[in-house]
């Protein structure tokens, strides 16, 4: 064997030795999550009724009762790690967290980045205004005014179906939405059933309630690219939960409904 021969197959032996340990450190999530009894899950702490600080200052919501439920399901000790909307995908990647349960919908950008379980809880966005004020269908938005977090979901799917009349006022986040709705600078909201139903509570008086849909967009559980091993038995986890009801309670406790049928 020629010397140039034996450095070429040298080469390719440690190519494919290199390519095997890539592809084991991909799917090394569950392994080491099993291995250490513990799952890093993050949560929002921000969102009512999905993940919120309670008067005891510990995290709950559906959010956080579905990580809690995941990990008991593992046979693993839980440490919920709190994130925004900005951080939780970063924070997938660059692992300060092996799972990402933080109201979480699945679209094509993202999954580009990252992979997704089976959606485990409902979520939609819609317009909702006062009692006895008639909105059949978008078409009635013309020359009204609507209350919108920019850049939300919400503010896109609005964008979309209201007429150019449509005073569309945007906002930097949910309170300062829901606050100028609440004290009459709109006629109407745009937001996430979560952020409708904390307003609603807390505001009865303000006879406020849901008109339009704008979008279905159930939450599902984010994974780290490329661990299937992770994410397969996080989907084997939700389909048992479905099947026994466990799904449909939790999210009954925390939004009032079950969840009814969710995408795979």
């Amino acid at each position: 064997m020629t010397p140039s021969k034996r450095a070429f197959l040298a080469y390719t032996a440690a190519l494919v030795a290199a390519l095997g340990l890539g592809h084991a450190h991909a799917q090394s999530a569950l392994d080491n999550v099993m291995k250490n009894k513990l799952i890093k899950i993050a949560v929002p702490t921000d969102f009512p009724p999905y993940g919120f600080v309670g008067i005891d200052l510990k995290p709950q919501g559906l959010d956080v009762d579905t990580a809690n439920y995941i990990a008991s399901k593992l046979g693993v000790k839980v440490e919920l790690v709190a994130v925004t909307s900005a951080n939780r995908i970063p924070y997938l990647q660059t692992k300060k967290a092996d799972l990402v349960i933080s109201t979480l919908g699945k679209n094509a950008e993202r999954e580009k980045v990252i992979d997704f379980t089976a959606a485990y809880s409902p979520f939609f966005q819609a317009v909702y205004g006062p009692k006895g004020s008639a909105l059949a269908d978008f078409s009635g938005l013309g020359g009204k005014s609507v209350a919108v977090t920019r850049g939300a979901i919400e503010d896109q799917e609005l964008t979309k179906v209201a007429p150019a009349s449509t005073d569309i006022k945007r906002f930097e986040d949910n309170n300062a939405t829901v606050s100028a709705f609440v004290s009459g600078q709109t006629q109407f909201i745009a937001t996430g059933v979560s952020v409708a139903d904390n307003m609603i509570k807390r505001n009865p008086a303000l006879g406020a309630e849901y008109k339009l849909l704008l979008k279905d967009s159930p939450n599902f559980i984010g994974v780290a690219k490329g661990e299937d091993a992770l994410r397969l038995k996080v989907n084997e986890i939700i389909a048992a939960a479905k099947k026994s009801g466990d799904i449909d309670a939790m999210a009954k406790k925390w939004l009032g409904r079950p969840a009814g049928t969710l995408p795979e």
